[in-house]
């Protein structure tokens, strides 16, 4: 296939991979080989094969990569399944995202929730939803907005970090998101609603509803009344 051909799925069925411009399904396409694409636009229901490398990536319906996945934009209203590594340089999820192994780019805005079987890294992490992290979390800023649920990851490193409880604007629902990790470390750290059994930093500021094992810190400590800290060190 030449890049500039397109693939247009209306209807139901089995398609090759190969170059193209743009790849667009509207029904339920199964696509059997690598693609490499300008745009991968999903609004119905799509399951690829192997891997996907597209220039922009919006997926309003479903879709399921088995393979690995490369993207420079990506959005996200309805669900997508990654079977393998992701590299989505800037992203956008609006629903729901799940990757088997790692996730790593540049910019990442979530508003729904994302699942990782492995380490993510970006430059800037931003999140008011749900997560479930298996490995580290690494990021220059990181700004996390406890929505629903609890939120886990396994260590959470950056130069900010900042984890914040979000009640709900729905009168009825009485839910306060939690995060649980065993050890977030950081320059600047500041906690709500964390669960962690060493926190690590140059500031370190828990706030309320707060359960920590341990902290370290090197220039100033400050912890609210509503939380728990067993044991506090300058080092």
């Amino acid at each position: 296939m030449t890049k500039g051909q397109n693939l247009m799925i209306n209807g139901s069925g089995n398609y090759p991979g190969g170059r193209y411009d743009k790849v667009s399904i509207r029904g339920e396409g199964t696509i059997e080989n690598a693609v490499d694409c300008s745009s991968f636009h999903i609004y119905g229901t799509s399951e690829a094969l192997a891997d996907v490398k597209a220039g922009s990536v919006k997926v309003l319906g479903e879709a399921e990569v088995k393979g690995n996945m490369e993207s420079g934009n990506m959005l996200v209203m309805g669900t997508l399944s990654i079977d393998g590594r992701a590299s989505l340089e800037k992203m956008k999820i609006l629903g729901t995202l799940e990757v088997g192994d790692r996730l790593y780019g540049e910019t990442a805005n979530i508003k729904g929730s994302i699942s990782v079987g492995g380490d993510v890294e970006y430059e800037k992490f931003d999140l008011s939803g749900g997560f479930e992290i298996k490995g580290l979390l690494n990021a220059g800023a990181v700004t996390i907005g406890l929505r629903f649920g609890e939120s886990t990851a396994e260590e959470i490193g950056g130069e900010k970090i900042t984890v914040k409880r979000k009640t709900s604007l729905l009168p009825f629902v009485k839910d306060e998101g939690s995060l649980v990790a065993k050890v977030v470390e950081g320059d600047e750290v500041f906690l709500e609603n964390t669960k962690a059994d060493v926190v690590r930093g140059k500031l370190v500021k828990i706030g309320s509803g707060c359960q920590i094992g341990r902290v370290e810190y090197s220039t100033e400590f400050i912890q609210d009344k509503n939380s728990t800290v067993k044991m506090s060190e300058k080092i």
